[in-house]
Order: structure tokens, then sequence, then C-alpha cells
């Protein structure tokens, strides 16, 4: 499962720049994601939540906002929704020169930082694997 990949690395890239700015808590985490990212926003947020364990991000919510996939046929200009599975052949002239305009997309786009006193934290490790 790679959401829990990337989990952890929006976890660790909040904790960096919590750690720069001098936060002390993070009340929430909103993502940009796009249709075609090859991402399960309900096993992100259940990653993301074991991923926050023990960090300044513990107890804080992960918002995700989803990104439509959409083309434009180079030929023709048409734009369309592409879909799932994605459909690249252009619907009026039938030629596959799409060009993607949205649906990739995969970035923190905001960090809501909450005050007050530093808790400890320790990260506890997500598996024991012998």
């Amino acid at each position: 499962m790679h959401e829990m990949s990337i989990a952890m690395a929006v976890v660790d890239q909040v904790e960096e720049a919590a750690q720069a700015g001098g936060a002390t808590s993070v009340g929430s985490v909103r993502l940009q994601v796009g249709e075609l990212a090859g991402v399960v926003p309900d096993a992100l947020s259940f990653c993301f939540g074991l991923a926050c364990a023990g960090t300044v991000l513990e107890g804080a919510e992960l918002v995700v906002d989803s990104v439509a996939a959409r083309a434009r046929c180079v030929p023709c200009a048409d734009e369309w929704a592409v879909g799932m599975p994605p459909q690249l052949c252009c619907p009026v002239c039938g030629e596959a020169t799409a060009e993607l305009l949205s649906g990739r997309e995969l970035q923190i786009l905001s960090v809501h930082w909450q005050d007050g006193p530093a808790p400890e934290h320790t990260r506890e490790p997500i598996s024991q694997e012998h």
C-alpha cells in the first residue's frame, strides 16, 4: 500500500516545516489529490492517522481535495473529463493525442498550525517486524 509511504512523506515534510517555524501542533493538513494519481483517499486518510502518531501532527485532520482528470485534444482543442478508466482518445475527432490538463496532482496545499504548549512527541514504529 503506497498510501502509507505518501502519508509518511507528508508527515515528515510538515514536521520539518513545524520545526523550522517553531510550531508545536498541527490542526489539519489539506492535500490536493488528482483522480489519476493512483491514491485511494480513504486508505490515505487511514495511513495518515497512523503516520501522525507520536508526532506534532498527532490528532490532525487530513482534508483531501480531489481534482478531476481533464484532457484537451491537440488537433481540435476539445476538452473533456477523462474519467476512470481514463479515456484519452478525443470524443469529438477520435485522435489519440490528448494533453492531460489535470488529474495527476499530489501536493500539500496548506497546513493549519495550532498554538499551545509543546507536547512530548516521540514517534513509535508503525510495525515491528523481525
